[in-house]
């Protein structure tokens, strides 16, 4: 049984990978909100990573930090506080999470952490110019941290494209809209959050023990192929 902690794991994608693994794992979970579920192996504390001292959690295997932004609009709509917003969001907050608990995670068992970027990052789309500046930090800290920490912890980011969250509601609200962004992708689909949730749980675990410094798209065919 490992111990795992997630930031962010009461909506979206961290809740699809809180889920999954609350039955076999021990999992921390780090949110504004608590997740709509209790289990025996399931221990939450409610704040804001951003302003709030995080908790003492003694023993850590894995962290996975999910807060994300969707903030599209053109660069003359955007303020500074936009775009910084969203880096605090994505970047600081992973940071913050990573150095309080990679002490504990150096002490792990086949210790892992766990990013998300997005597709936007590579495809460059308009009116993405804040979140993917923002992903691209992730990227880039996921690269950089990955080489210092090579020999002690794995660090690796899923870029999903479009996923069915309450985040990407908006996007995604009615009947049309959900037909056009299927046909947007080559392979006709758009993500569900438990299709992250099992790539996660690939990444996270021994299967992976080879991978760090990685960055996988899953994107239906959005970056890779132009059809």
């Amino acid at each position: 049984m490992k111990n795992i902690v997630i930031i962010g794991g009461s909506k979206g994608i961290g809740n699809a990978i809180l889920l999954q693994q609350l039955e076999t794992n021990c999992v921390y979970n780090i949110s504004r909100n608590p997740p709509e579920i209790s289990h025996p192996n399931l221990k939450h504390y409610s704040m804001d990573v951003l302003q709030d001292t995080l908790p003492e959690i003694e023993s850590i295997d894995t962290l996975i930090y999910c807060p994300g932004s969707i903030n599209l609009k053109p660069i003359t709509n955007l303020s500074i506080d936009d775009f910084r917003n969203d880096f605090e969001i994505n970047v600081i907050g992973a940071v913050k999470c990573i150095q309080q608990y990679l002490p504990q995670l150096k002490k792990g068992n086949h210790p892992s952490v766990l990013l998300f970027s997005t597709v936007a990052a590579k495809l460059g789309m308009p009116f993405h110019v804040s979140i993917a500046t923002a992903k691209a930090g992730v990227e880039g800290l996921v690269k950089s941290l990955g080489a210092e920490l090579a020999s002690s912890v794995r660090i690796n980011a899923i870029a999903p494209t479009i996923t069915e969250t309450s985040l990407s509601a908006n996007i995604l609200r009615n009947d049309r809209m959900k037909e056009n962004m299927v046909e947007r992708h080559p392979m006709k689909g758009y993500l569900k959050a438990n299709e992250v949730a099992e790539m996660a749980d690939f990444l996270i675990s021994e299967k992976a023990k080879s991978i760090s410094g990685q960055i996988f798209e899953m994107d239906y065919g959005i970056v890779t192929f132009k059809i």
